[in-house]
């Protein structure tokens, strides 16, 4: 399970004009509050609490798992509560992040045990039986990055990525905190394990010097013709088409995406579209905002070719869904040609973009044919109708100094969900039933 309440949150100004998104960078938040939730997990032996395990995090409330982000230090206690001496070989905590897939054992990636208790060799026998309450104090830091061991006897860095967890999905991140009390023998050991949240800190580079100008001046943002270095323009894609059933249209489009090509969570995607004809009716269908289908496409590739881009995706493997759909509304217009702005919501509980071994979630954002109503398109493929596509990379916080801003006139509204557009179901339809406590 992944919370992200505490991330900067996306909200917009009532009232024409651009609205601001204000957003906290994690980066920027005091000390103070960086741990400010302490966790309670007990554990009931006999009708009383016998074992304890406390813990500090980012979260905000107990309906939270606690929350961390690279370079944290997890740190609590363990309370034990004995009331009769009892014989214990040791007490230990461990903290793990592992991949699962399904149908396979958990692969570990990040595995750190600390002794938070051990016999007294000096006291002999006695030292090894406890009674009373005991409080034992434990710490461990995230780190930055792990080596991972790949075939060929070949090593990698990659980030820790975050813990994934969803419904169905072919694999799962887990990130878990276990304690064990080992006991004498004859006698089983007791553990208690709870999973915890991470999410990296990964951040856009900074966008062009004239689209920091208005986000910071309020100002409209200027496209591509004028602010050449802040958009990277996709196309032209040529349409060939009927026109009602009784004319031939040819028309070209563009897609403007704003650089660099890094969005945050919670923040619009600034987009233009500039469509050309020279049939007037068939431009004017065409850049009807209503036909225009734009969307940011998620794909999850699992398996030992997860972190290769090159390779080749089947069907059990790679497995694609829209996560938000762009609104586009006209900003100019010639004899034979429409431009129109856009954008496209990064909305909260999108996952950011990571690849790691066994499990990677890339994004995308596609031009799908329009949706013209009497304008009928040639030789589009129903098994990939993209016309023009680009990948983008989804980040957890803003860059430091920029707040995006959201330039939608009144009136227009964000669609609900991630669209119509599904390329693939991308999931287990079915799952295994070991894994259904996944993703509640």
């Amino acid at each position: 399970m992944q919370n992200e309440d505490y991330l900067p949150a996306y909200s917009q100004r009532p009232g024409p004009g651009p609205r601001s998104a204000s957003r906290l960078s994690m980066g920027t938040i005091p000390a103070s509050i960086m741990e400010n939730y302490e966790h309670y997990f007990p554990m009931e032996r006999n009708g009383k609490v016998w074992m304890s395990l406390h813990v500090r995090s980012r979260a905000r409330s107990a309906s939270s798992p606690p929350i961390y982000t690279e370079g944290d230090a997890v740190s609590g206690r363990v309370e034990l509560h004995f009331d009769r001496l009892e014989k214990i070989k040791g007490i230990t905590i461990t903290m793990q992040g592992g991949t699962t897939a399904v149908g396979q054992e958990e692969i570990l990636f990040l595995n750190t045990t600390q002794p938070l208790w051990s016999p007294d060799p000096r006291q002999g026998k006695t030292g090894e039986r406890l009674e009373g309450n005991r409080a034992l104090a434990f710490k461990f830091i995230l780190p930055k990055e792990v080596t991972i061991s790949l075939p060929k006897n070949k090593t990698a860095t990659f980030k820790l990525p975050p813990n994934f967890s969803e419904r169905a999905s072919p694999s799962y991140i887990d990130y878990k905190l276990i304690v064990t009390v080992k006991r004498g023998m004859f006698q089983a050991n007791i553990t208690q394990s709870h999973n915890f949240a991470f999410i990296p800190l990964t951040s856009p580079p900074l966008p062009s010097a004239l689209r920091q100008m208005a986000y910071r001046s309020g100002t409209g943002l200027m496209g591509p013709t004028n602010d050449f270095d802040g958009w990277k323009v996709l196309g032209p894609a040529k349409l060939a088409g009927t026109l009602f059933n009784v004319r031939r249209a040819l028309v070209e489009c563009e897609l403007a995406i704003a650089t660099p090509l890094a969005f945050p969570l919670r923040s619009p995607i600034p987009l233009f579209l500039t469509v050309r004809s020279k049939d007037q009716q068939a431009l004017d269908i065409i850049s009807s905002p209503t036909a225009i289908r734009v969307f940011l496409v998620r794909s999850l590739a699992n398996g030992s070719d997860a972190i290769d881009d090159a390779a080749v995706r089947r069907s059990n493997n790679f497995f694609t869904e829209s996560v938000g759909q762009a609104v586009f509304w006209p900003t100019s217009r010639d004899a034979n040609s429409r431009t129109l702005q856009g954008e496209l919501e990064v909305r909260h509980g999108v996952k950011p973009t990571f690849v790691f071994p066994r499990l990677a979630i890339r994004y995308s954002i596609d031009l799908l044919p329009f949706d013209a109503p009497g304008f009928q398109l040639d030789n589009v493929a129903d098994e990939d109708p993209v016309l023009l596509s680009d990948q983008v990379t989804i980040c957890t916080t803003h860059t430091p100094g920029i707040t995006p801003r959201s330039y939608m006139p009144p009136g227009y509204e964000q669609p609900v969900g991630g669209g119509d557009y599904i390329r693939s179901m991308g999931m287990l339809e079915n799952g295994n039933q070991r894994f259904l406590h996944h993703g509640r």
